[in-house]
């Protein structure tokens, strides 16, 4: 066994020396940084503004993120530290094949479900649907469309006032900065048939229901021989505060009230047409209405429309002491009908300029495309076999036949009343409520 000579004795001591104050060193950034982070999690006012800033909002390289990393950066920051603000947003969307805009009712497609699915991808959503304080201004049904729905609800913001200041979420600008372009983020995420078309700041005691004055609907269709003059005098009678509950489907478990204002009504001819069929528009404009209730107010006005029925049957059905049941008729058809806008008190929306343009080539193209669809269904119609005259007669004595079947309303069976329906649910919900 050899002895180490003098100088390894020395080398060895001054390692561990240095191993020592290495140690030491550690030890005391250790406490430092734990002070830190304790310094930082006890600040709320501090928002943390450049950990969230670049990656939330570049939507090319967002899309092509992981979701799990999407994950992974989210729960390293709080919710509370992330800078949020309630904003307003305008929705347009072709409702064809959708079931509806809401996703309560668990039918999918839907285009709430779709735009959540949005947000959550570019990581404007903060925290979930239940944190974001959600309101939606209508609920249409499958295969209506909108160029004006409106949502409000809390989104990611470069905002550093605390959220509960009101007057930070009125304020257009954020300290010199631009607030995220949230209408170009969320239209690179959405289908094609949903577009945002602009956001804007509102209080936090905005609600997109009931903060909505006004709402707006149109109806589209081809006048062939409809008598455009008859029907304009019958929906005039719409005009007022009546009881529709003879133009509307019922819901007695949660609508007890049926009357409603209705304060604008128009038909008249628009500028399109096709092969001598001119297409025309309904107008209506009220606070608010019941659920099918433009559809059934159509479908009536169609019947005027055709000659079927009078003009003074809108008096006799909005009389509910005198006709108590609706008559049974089917609804016009949902596919024409637009919820054109919803109108807010001291809300202006708002849309860059770079994403109006990306909007205007957007809808260029997708009416191009349906014009596209539209021709391959006239070309299908040229090439249709041609009829003999023996065909033709039949065809004509058919459809006499089907026409002079019309039953009048007033003669048809009737639904049960508002009464009969409420009688028959307060034995279900007795039976279903807990002793």
């Amino acid at each position: 066994m050899t002895m180490p000579c003098g100088d390894g004795l020395d080398s060895e001591s001054a390692v561990e020396t240095e191993l020592a104050s290495l140690r030491n060193r550690v030890k005391e950034l250790e406490a430092e940084n734990s002070k830190l982070l304790s310094q930082v999690s006890s600040c709320q006012c501090q928002q943390m503004e450049v950990k969230h800033d670049v990656p939330v909002l570049d939507s090319g390289n967002l899309v092509r993120r992981s979701r799990r990393g999407r994950k992974r950066a989210d729960k390293s920051i709080p919710i509370h530290l992330i800078s949020k603000r309630y904003v307003a947003l305008k929705i347009m969307y072709f409702g064809k094949r959708f079931y509806g805009f809401s996703a309560e009712a668990q039918m999918e497609p839907s285009i709430e479900s779709e735009i959540f699915k949005a947000l959550e991808r570019t990581r404007l959503l903060v925290g979930d649907k239940k944190d974001s304080n959600y309101s939606r201004c209508g609920r249409t049904d499958r295969g209506v469309s909108s160029t004006g729905q409106v949502i409000a609800l809390f989104l990611r913001s470069r905002l550093k006032t605390p959220s509960g200041d009101s007057e930070a979420h009125i304020d257009g600008k954020i300290n010199g900065r631009p607030e995220y372009d949230y209408v170009r983020v969320l239209n690179r995420a959405l289908p094609d048939d949903i577009r945002v078309l602009g956001w804007s700041p509102v209080p936090l005691d905005f609600h997109a229901r009931f903060s909505c004055s006004a709402r707006e609907y149109k109806y589209f269709f081809w006048r062939q021989n409809l008598n455009l003059s008859a029907m304009d005098i019958a929906g005039k009678k719409f005009i007022g505060e009546h009881d529709f509950r003879n133009f509307c489907k019922m819901d007695v478990a949660n609508v007890h009230c049926y009357t409603r204002r209705v304060t604008f009504f128009e038909v008249y001819p628009c500028q399109n047409s096709h092969e001598g069929d001119q297409l025309c528009t309904f107008t209506m404009r009220g606070s608010a209405f019941l659920w099918h209730q433009i559809r059934a107010m159509v479908a009536v006005l169609f019947m005027i429309g055709q000659g079927v029925e009078s003009v003074d049957v809108i008096d006799t059905l909005l009389d509910t002491k005198k006709t108590p049941k609706k008559p049974q008729y089917l609804l016009a058809s949902e596919i024409p009908l637009v919820l054109r806008t919803c109108e807010f008190e001291n809300v202006n929306f708002i849309c860059s300029s770079g994403a109006l343009e990306s909007l205007r080539s957007h809808f260029k193209r997708e009416s191009l495309t349906y014009q596209l669809e539209s021709v391959i269904f006239q070309e299908a119609l040229r090439n249709c076999l041609p009829i003999g005259n023996d065909q033709i007669s039949c065809n004509s004595e058919e459809k006499k036949k089907k026409a002079a079947i019309h039953v009048p309303l007033l003669s048809r069976p009737t639904e049960p009343s508002y009464e009969e329906r409420s009688a028959k649910l307060k034995p279900r919900q007795q039976e279903t409520c807990p002793v």
